[in-house]
This record gives structure tokens, C-alpha cells and sequence, in this order.
């Protein structure tokens, strides 16, 4: 071989061809459905009409001149090879149109040296690494194998997908072109390596801000794009486009036969940032099924929607290439299709090496990746020992408890670290496909018959000759493989996550994020006391999250938990499962007069995606959904394995950080055929139905009750009350809470800081910020007496009128709450973080053994720990938790539920709905003030019986507050279990006290009970007798209460 004949032009990629002639029509689909879809294209095989630059040839010639000023290319070889690059490397002309002639000639000549060191080496392999990157274009130059995915190397997908796609929005967004060459580089190398070459341009949209739900691609589309762009391809991206618009979530997944050839065209649209790294994640999977690409495009448009089109074709056998027998390219790009979902939900799970490498395929690596998660939050276990230590101190002193505290939280935080869990895994790639084998074996479902050729995947195929191994079968393979106890524990918990899977929509043809339905029987019982009904784990590639439930009919917010660094997400990661069940049991506690259990909702967004928040929601919740709905859309939502086998229903409504996401939640589950999409969610909008806590302050309303209480029972005048609230007029729950309250405000804590007046702050500028929900950075200091002061988070060295100096106005904020200096009767806390207040700091509170704070009352979820409020009420504080205190919008939200439920759409939306003009119904008005009736008389009967049992008994109010909730609950389901219902009269008797006498008067107790599910019913039923019983008998009635109390409900029914 001379250097001559490197320098030949030999025809590497083919240009796109003028396809004009191509026809009009695109063919008649199969019956698969068209969000998976197979199609045949008789002709425009190119897709693209590559646009003509009439200035080419004079810029060559300018090229090749600058290349002869360098002198470094042989002057008989300059012309052959700039030609070689202008007309045989597939660019079409629009880079030529914008490329400067310098960069060009720099190109040329870095690409002739390239050939000149491939000449040197003994292998012969040609080393191209060639990248330009300016503000509006991006250029990228690789050698590559075809088929082989690479580990190494300038990965310059991966840079795209980073740089480009993953970022592109409609006001920023780029469209990408890529090429391969159809020969080998160098004919006679022992290796078939071939040139790529990218092309990155910065949309210009014919419409940068389209109307909402714009589809028409004249409008959305980037100029080039229409352009370039033949008849017949635009009518599918046409096609694509609107789906992806009108389904709003999930990616559409379409194939065209390129007919006459083995070509295959795959068409790849989704949401713009719905998904990350897809572009590269798109080449390892048909890279794993023996494919390769001649040609890609990625195509933005102005309405957000990402359109991928990547043409397909069958390896051509090569002695070496690796071992796996591939299929059929029809075969192939069938599976990539079906993969394609999957690979959306996690585009770069941790486990990708192993699959780039084909040890293991993707839904094994996927797999291996959720387990992964799982095993993070529940291997993290403090085991037998801290258990008998446990029981060996006493929790009741403070030293011991504190000591107990601070081992559990560096147990969980040392023990088992996510990176050694990764590690044990990756370095057991068998025992991975040998449990996912077990999990396949349980929750494959072969939808079309042994014969249908969507079926085989190499996961699949394995299943089919490979034998499933027992549970038993398994630990004994896991105890002979791995190398010590530690990475046993690790290998056996993905048994654990085995056996405990109800259902799952892993093998669901298009989904959003992976979900799975568990039984949570494997929590320890020491650590969660109380049992769980019901668990979902979510993994998407921006999140992961939790939904857990103590009652078959439960309903909870859904939070987004955010992190400020990673150091911060690591620490949330470690506590997000403890803290939503926490809450969940908190909700259950608190949930004690309706007939729905507690649960909740939390998402935990990834380090590197905190910007991801609207993304991740809606993934959560459609993957949830996948679950609970039967499907009905073949090839979409194919049927699932249920091991649960009952029908479910989960009531969500909003909390932190997914108030403004409500709406769509409620519409998706509509649009997604969910028979009971009214009731889905609470706190969404008017005009959906919705009662807004806020509005009408429903929360505040109970929060009072117990305020207005205790200035009642001990005779105190609250305008003379001294007061401290965390959380500002902002908020919710703060804001309602200064426009019901007429204490004196002596500090507000909100987001943005601290304002203190010993004096008492000026109560008309706290309407005026609680009315407009800003903070106390808003508060006009000018009405702040000599003694008042505020120091704002980002501010530091303030000097305060006793003079002493904020170092740092953020950690003055958060420990305010803490100091002991500022006199105050009642604490209120209405927002922060939970465990605010907990036992290693609450002595800040208690001085010379008394509590220097008289009353608390904490709306808040969580904000004090109960050993913390133990603490406190042992020191004399007179202290009401937040499972008794905050109720009240859950007694709205379980409200708004019933009426969703009872009424027929069209009911639903003349007397519930708000219309677009603002006309509240006149049944809505009424039906608001009967909330707030109810959560007021609720408040009241549950203060009473907690004062009353507090005097008689001695008992802490937080512990008597447990009792009364755990006493309610027990014999709610109790009551459920028996008899009782079935007696019609007392049936009807219970329900017609229960029930709304509005929603009665206007829809009739006989179409309520057609129309509510009988088991909500029995809920009502159960949890308005035991609630009543409980507060009238208390928590520890005689044996003979009950009997009395229900003598006299049977009396009532002969009257």
C-alpha cells in the first residue's frame, strides 16, 4: 500500500440523493398500533433533498490554495484529498454554506495526517478524532466499527446528547445529521473501520412560539428542516409530531421497510427533555442487535417535540465479530422497537458498560439497575444487633435515646454504601442473569404466541434455554459465587425484590419510568411498627420515587423532595423512604375522622437533575397509572402480571413543590380512560372541581381550633398572647393562619429569613403580605419599633439592637427556632423542614427543667420529632402534634373526593366546576362552607377529647394523640369486618349523618350509594362510628362502652 492510493477518493458515504420523485402517500399501516408501528415505503428511501450550494466549487478552490500555502500535504495529492472530503464524505452542502474555508482546510489536512500515521502502524487502523464546535454549528469526525459500541474514545455522541439534545428546548435547540460510510476506511485493514461524521445546527423555527397544541409542521418546524425535507417524510414526522403532542407523555415508535433493500427506517419521537442521552443510548441497543446506521437525524421543533430517524441495516458477517447469534433485521428492529420504551425510562443506566460489552442485555442491566435502588434503601438496615441494644438502654432517657439516635443515622449512612452495592453487582454479571431470569420467569407475559416473531429477545431467549432457578436454587449459587458475607447480602436482597413484586410494568411496550407494585411484608417490624397496605417504587432517569399507603382506600400528597448538591442529595437519598413513611403514618393519624387511610407520595430528584421537577411528575404518575389501569390500547399498554388481583385506586392531591401540577395529573388520568379521574387527585384547580385549601383556608381552620382551644379551657385573651410562627405569609398554612389570628406576633420564620418586634409586629402589614402570599422580605421595616429587627438569609454581619452580629443570615434562620432569648407564649409552627426540632437539639427549648415555650400547636408535618415533643410536654409545655392538629385539609381534600365521586360527569361540571368566566356554581359555594363546617366540628371534638383525656390520665398529649388515632383506625376496620353493615337501617342511619346533607339534598343517598364504590362506603361508614365512639368513650373505653353506645344509635332507629 503507498501513500498514493490512502489519498484515492474512494466513494466512503453516499450522499443523500434527490428523492423528488418520491411519491405523495405514505402506505396503509399494519394492524400494529401506530405508536408502535410497522409501515412499508415503496420509494423515498432517502428522506431528505440535499440542498445545492452555488458558491461549492469556489470554495474548494479557495480551500485547496490554502492547503498548498501549508505545504504539508504533497502538492499532487492537495486536490484529490479536499475533493475527496467535498463530494465523498456524505456532507450536504449547507455546512460547506456556513463552514469558514479556513476550518475546512484545517479539516482536510488533519484528516490526511490521520491516514498518514494509520500508514505507520502495523494494524493499519486509521485514527480520525476531529471535533469543531461554534455557537450556532457543531462538527464531529470519528472512525468507528460498525456494530461496536465503544467504552472508550472521544465519545462524541455522548458529547451531543450533553451539549445538544438533552438541553434543546423551543428557544434553544439543535437538529443533528449524521452519516456513515458504506466501505471500509481502508480496504486491505484487518478491521472494517469506517467514518462518521456529525453535523450539529442551531434550530431557526418558521414559528418560535407556537400556540399550545400547535401540531402543523409548516409553523413548528425548523427552516432547513422544511427545506430539505421530501413529501413523503414530512408526512410522517407530521404524524409522529401530532401523536406525541396529543398523547402528551411516553415515546411514539414507528419502522418503515425501505422496500427492495434490508434497510430498515426507524422513527423515534418524544418530548423534548422528557428523556436524557437518548441519542447515544439509541446506538448501543441496535449495536446490541447486530445492527448498524448509514444515517441519523434528530429534528426539533418549536412546540417541543424531538423527532429521531435512524436507517437501519444488518451487519454483513466479519470474522471476529462478537459471539451473539443475531436475528433477522426484521426481528432486530421489532425488539429495538419494543426495547425503546425501556431505554426511554433509563436511557444510561449504571450497569450500560456491561451491556455495551453484550454481557448482559438491556432489560437485564435495567434490571440489575432498579434492584440496585432498592437494595440502597433497604439493604441500609440496622440488623439484630442495634436491636438488642435497642432493647437493652432505656429510649425514656434522653442520653440513651440520643445516643441510639446518632448510631442509627451513622449505621445507615456507612453500612452498605451505594458504590459498594454497585460494586458487588457489576462483578456479578451471572448471578444477575440468573435473577433476572427468576423476575422474568414471574412478570413476562408472551402476548402474541410462540410464533410471533415480536416476541424473541435475547433476555426472552435465555429464558426459554435457560432453566429458572428456585429461591433456594439461587442462594446457593449466590453463597457459592460471590466472596464474602457482605456481597451475599447484597445478591440475596434482589430475592427479596423477587418475591416481593405484585406487578410491574417492565415489559409494558411504551411507558414512561419503571414501576413496580410491592408487598412490603419484608420491612421490619421493629422499624416500621406499624404495617403497610400498600408500596410503589418508581425509577425514571431524572428520579426515583415512593408511594405508600396503611389502608386500601388512602389518600396523601405527592411531594418533590429537591437537593441543593450532591452532598445534600446523598443525605436525602439515605432518609427519603423513612421520611414518606413518616408522613404516610402521620396521614394515617391525622386521617382518623374520614374514611380514607393515610399515605403519601415522594419524589426524589436526581443530583443532576434538579431542574427536572415537571418531568419527573408526570412519569411518576403515569407509571403509577400503568399499574392501576386495565390496559386497553394492544402493543401500547399490553396486559401485565398481577399478583395483587384486586383492582386499586390511589386519591393523591398536592404538596411540596406539586401544587402547579395538580391539573395535569387530573386531565392525564382522563385522558388515559381512568373511571375515576375526578377523584385522582384533590387541590386541583376550580375549574377541574377542585377546592383550594388556600383559598378557603381550610387547613388554618383546624390548626385554630386548637389555638382558639387552649386560650378557651384557660381562659387567656389572645390579643394578649406573645407568638412565634415558622413559616410566612407566603405560605399556605401561614398566611391563612395571620389572616385568622389576632395574637401578638413577636417573629415570623419564612424562606427568606427572620423578623423579630418584641413589641409585636405591626398586624396591618401582616394582612397586607399575608393577603399578597410574600414574604417577610417584603415587610415594610419602617413599622418595626426600636426593639424589632429582620435579617434576610443572604445577608451577613448584621448587627441586632442588643448588639449582637449575624455572622451568617442562612443559619440564623435555621436555628432560629431554636433560641431561647425571645420571649413567647405559643409556637406555631406553619412551614419547614421535618425534624425541625428533635432530640439532639430540643434542650435549646428547656431551661432549668421547664419549657420556655408555654403552648405549641404544630401545624407543620413533622417538624418535631416525638421524642422531642415528649420532651417538651414532660418540661410542662402544653403541646398539640400535627397528626391532630393539621387536619383540616385533609378533611377538605377527603370531601372533594366524595363529591367527585358521586356526582356523573355532567353533574360533576355544572355543580362543581368554576367556569371559564369565573362563575363559581352556586352548589359550590354551599358545599365549601359545609367543609368548613365539618373540619371545624371534627377540630372541636377531637381537642375536647384530648383535653379531657390529658386531665384525666396525666398521659403526654402526643402520646394520647397516637392512641386516640391508633384507637380509631383499629376499630374503623374492625367495624368494617362485621355485621353491622348489612343492617340496612343503621346502614342507611350511619350514612345520612356522614354524608355532606348538601350533597344528599342535591344528588339523593340512593344515587350516592349506586354511584360511590360499596368499599369507600364501608370506609365512611366504619370511620364516622369508631371516630364518634372514640371521642365521646376516649381511647381506653370499658368493654361495656361500645354496647352503650351503640344501645343508643339502635334506640334512635325505632323512633
Amino acid at each position: 500500500m503507498t501513500l498514493e492510493s490512502l489519498s484515492k477518493p474512494t466513494p466512503v458515504l453516499a450522499a443523500a440523493d434527490d428523492a423528488g420523485t418520491a411519491s405523495n402517500s405514505v402506505s396503509t399501516p399494519s394492524a400494529t398500533p401506530p405508536q408502535l408501528s410497522q409501515k412499508i415505503l415503496k420509494e423515498d428511501a432517502q428522506g431528505y433533498i440535499t440542498p445545492v450550494f452555488e458558491g461549492k466549487g469556489d470554495q474548494l478552490v479557495q480551500v485547496v490554495d490554502l492547503l498548498d500555502e501549508k505545504g504539508f500535504i504533497p502538492e499532487t495529492l492537495v486536490e484529490n484529498e479536499a475533493g475527496w472530503f467535498y463530494t465523498h464524505l456524505g456532507i450536504d452542502d449547507q455546512y460547506f454554506k456556513h463552514e469558514k474555508t479556513d476550518t475546512i482546510s484545517s479539516i482536510v489536512l488533519q484528516l490526511y495526517a490521520a491516514k498518514v500515521s494509520a500508514f505507520s502502524r502495523p494494524d493499519k487502523d486509521v485514527e480520525i478524532r476531529l471535533d469543531r464546535e461554534e455557537d450556532d454549528h457543531a462538527v464531529y469526525i470519528d472512525t468507528s466499527t460498525p456494530g461496536v459500541s465503544v467504552l472508550q474514545g472521544p465519545q462524541f455522541e455522548s458529547r451531543i446528547d450533553e451539549k445538544y439534545l438533552d438541553v434543546s428546548t423551543p428557544e434553544k435547540a439543535f437538529r443533528v445529521e449524521t452519516f456513515r460510510s458504506n466501505s471500509p476506511l481502508i480496504a486491505s485493514a484487518p478491521t472494517d473501520q469506517r467514518l462518521r461524521c456529525y453535523f450539529c445546527y442551531k434550530c431557526d423555527f418558521v414559528n418560535p412560539t407556537p400556540d399550545e397544541g400547535e401540531t402543523d409542521l409548516a409553523v413548528v418546524s425548523d427552516k432547513t428542516f422544511l427545506e430539505k425535507v421530501t413529501p413523503n417524510t414530512k408526512k410522517i414526522y407530521q404524524s409522529v409530531v401530532t401523536q406525541v403532542v396529543e398523547r402528551r407523555t411516553g415515546p411514539v415508535i414507528q419502522m418503515y421497510e425501505i422496500e427492495g433493500s434490508q434497510e430498515r427506517r426507524l422513527v423515534v419521537g418524544y418530548k423534548q427533555r422528557s428523556t436524557m442521552g437518548m441519542f447515544s443510548a439509541l446506538s448501543d441497543l441496535y449495536h446490541y442487535y447486530g445492527c448498524t446506521s448509514s444515517r441519523k437525524y434528530t429534528e426539533q421543533f418549536s412546540n417541543g417535540v424531538t423527532v429521531m430517524s435512524i436507517y437501519l441495516s444488518p451487519l454483513p458477517p466479519k470474522p471476529g465479530r462478537r459471539s451473539p447469534k443475531y436475528p433477522p433485521i426484521d426481528d432486530s428492529v421489532q425488539q429495538i422497537m419494543k426495547e425503546i420504551s425501556l431505554l426511554f425510562c433509563i436511557p444510561q443506566n449504571m450497569f450500560q458498560h456491561r451491556f455495551i460489552q453484550g454481557e448482559l442485555s438491556l432489560q437485564e442491566t435495567i434490571y440489575a439497575h432498579c434492584t440496585s435502588i432498592f437494595i440502597s434503601h433497604f439493604l441500609n438496615r440496622l440488623g439484630p444487633e442495634f436491636e438488642a441494644l435497642s432493647e437493652l438502654l432505656d429510649i425514656q432517657k434522653s442520653e440513651h435515646a440520643e445516643i441510639l439516635g446518632k448510631l442509627k443515622r451513622r449505621l445507615r449512612q456507612e453500612t452498605f454504601t451505594p458504590e459498594f452495592i454497585f460494586e458487588v453487582i457489576d462483578q456479578n454479571p451471572e448471578l444477575v442473569r440468573a435473577l433476572y431470569l427468576s423476575f422474568a420467569n414471574t412478570h413476562y407475559v408472551q402476548t402474541r404466541g410462540d410464533q410471533d416473531n415480536f416476541i424473541p429477545t435475547l433476555s426472552y431467549q435465555r429464558l426459554q434455554m435457560d432453566r429458572v432457578l428456585s429461591n433456594e436454587e439461587l442462594e446457593t449459587k449466590i453463597a457459592r459465587t460471590v466472596a464474602n458475607e457482605n456481597q451475599e447480602k447484597v445478591m440475596k436482597m434482589f430475592i427479596i425484590f423477587n418475591t416481593h413484586i405484585l406487578k410491574t410494568n417492565f415489559y409494558t411496550p411504551t411507558k414512561m419510568a419503571v414501576s413496580f407494585r410491592l408487598n412490603p411484608k419484608f420491612l421490619p417490624s421493629k422499624e416500621y411498627p406499624q404495617p403497610l397496605f400498600g408500596m410503589f417504587l418508581t425509577v425514571g432517569s431524572e428520579f426515583r420515587g415512593f408511594h405508600l399507603r396503611f389502608k386500601d382506600v388512602a389518600r396523601g400528597g405527592i411531594r418533590i423532595v429537591k437537593s441543593r448538591n450532591k452532598e445534600g442529595w446523598s443525605i436525602n437519598a439515605r432518609s427519603i423512604f423513612d421520611e414518606n413513611y413518616n408522613l404516610a403514618n402521620t396521614q394515617q393519624r391525622k386521617n382518623k375522622d374520614i374514611p380514607e387511610g393515610g399515605s403519601k407520595g415522594v419524589i426524589l430528584l436526581d443530583a443532576d437533575h434538579q431542574d427536572k421537577a415537571t418531568v419527573a411528575f408526570q412519569k411518576y404518575i403515569d407509571s403509577i397509572m400503568d399499574l392501576l389501569l386495565p390496559p386497553t390500547s394492544p402493543g401500547i399498554k399490553d396486559p401485565i402480571v398481577d399478583l395483587h388481583n384486586k383492582p386499586e385506586i390511589l386519591f393523591m392531591g398536592p404538596d411540596e413543590n406539586t401544587a402547579g401540577l395538580v391539573d395535569w395529573a387530573t386531565e392525564h388520568a382522563k385522558a388515559r380512560g381512568a373511571p375515576w379521574w375526578k377523584s385522582f387527585f384533590t387541590g386541583k384547580s376550580p375549574r377541574l372541581g377542585g377546592i383550594p385549601h388556600d383559598v378557603y383556608g381550610m387547613t388554618s381552620l383546624s390548626v385554630r381550633q386548637y389555638v382558639e382551644g387552649i386560650y378557651r379551657n384557660l381562659n387567656i385573651d389572645p390579643s394578649t398572647v406573645r407568638k412565634l410562627q415558622t413559616g410566612g405569609p407566603d405560605g399556605d398554612l401561614g398566611s391563612n393562619e395571620i389572616l385568622l389570628s389576632n395574637e401578638k406576633y413577636v417573629g415570623i420564620v419564612d424562606g427568606s429569613g427572620v423578623i423579630v418586634d418584641t413589641n409585636g409586629l405591626d398586624h396591618d402589614e401582616l394582612i397586607r403580605l399575608a393577603k399578597a402570599r410574600k414574604m417577610i422580605s417584603e415587610f415594610d421595616i419602617s413599622k418595626l419599633s426600636p426593639e424589632g429587627y429582620r435579617v434576610l438569609v443572604d445577608e451577613n454581619n448584621v448587627t441586632l439592637p442588643n448588639n449582637e452580629v449575624v455572622v451568617n443570615g442562612t443559619i440564623f434562620r435555621n436555628t432560629f427556632h431554636l433560641r431561647s432569648d425571645i420571649k413567647y407564649d405559643i409556637m406555631v409552627p406553619c412551614g419547614g423542614r421535618p425534624e425541625a426540632i428533635d432530640l439532639a437539639n430540643v434542650n435549646n427549648l428547656i431551661k432549668d427543667g421547664e419549657s420556655v415555650i408555654p403552648y405549641v400547636v404544630e401545624g407543620a408535618n413533622l417538624f418535631i420529632t416525638q421524642d422531642a415533643k415528649l420532651r417538651l410536654e414532660k418540661a410542662g409545655c402544653i403541646l398539640y402534634k400535627d397528626a391532630s392538629a393539621n387536619k383540616g385539609g385533609v378533611t377538605s381534600s377527603s370531601m372533594e373526593v366524595l363529591a367527585s365521586l358521586a356526582f356523573d360527569d355532567k353533574g360533576f361540571a355544572e355543580d362543581m366546576c368554576v367556569g371559564a368566566d369565573g362563575e363559581i356554581p352556586a352548589f359550590y359555594k354551599e358545599y365549601v362552607k359545609t367543609v368548613q363546617r365539618t373540619i371545624q366540628n371534627n377540630a372541636r371534638l377531637e381537642f375536647e377529647a384530648l383535653w379531657r383525656e390529658a386531665e384525666k390520665t396525666g398521659k403526654p398529649r402526643s402520646i394520647l394523640s397516637d392512641e386516640l388515632s391508633v384507637a380509631i383506625t383499629n376499630l374503623d376496620e374492625e367495624l368494617q369486618q362485621t355485621d353491622l353493615w348489612n343492617n340496612v337501617a343503621l346502614r342507611t342511619s350511619v350514612l345520612n349523618e356522614a354524608l355532606p346533607d348538601k350533597l344528599i339534598e342535591r344528588i339523593g343517598l340512593e344515587t350516592i350509594l349506586g354511584r360511590v364504590p360499596e368499599n369507600y362506603l364501608k370506609a365512611i361508614f366504619g370511620s364516622y362510628l369508631a371516630s364518634r365512639f372514640v371521642y365521646e368513650y376516649g381511647s381506653n373505653p370499658t368493654q361495656f362502652s361500645f354496647f352503650d353506645f351503640m344501645s343508643k344509635r339502635m334506640a334512635k332507629l325505632q323512633n
